[in-house]
């Protein structure tokens, strides 16, 4: 069973479907933010940038996988 993947077109130039999946990753961690200030998500890890980035990278596969 193949999988179709689908071309992002924009101005006439094909974009990859991997573009696409990091820029809804992007927009999730975006909205996600001011939700994990509130909770006190820096607060819970020792590095949190390290704990964001792999956030980003949970929900980028996840985004792969899915669509």
């Amino acid at each position: 069973m193949a999988h179709t993947f689908s071309e992002l077109i924009i101005g006439g130039v094909l974009v990859a479907p991997f573009v696409t999946y990091l820029m809804t990753a992007v927009v999730v961690i975006i909205v996600l933010r001011p939700l994990l200030h509130v909770v006190g998500f820096a607060r819970m890890f020792s590095h949190a940038s390290i704990a964001e980035l792999s956030l980003y990278v949970t929900i980028l596969s996840l985004s792969m996988l899915l669509f």
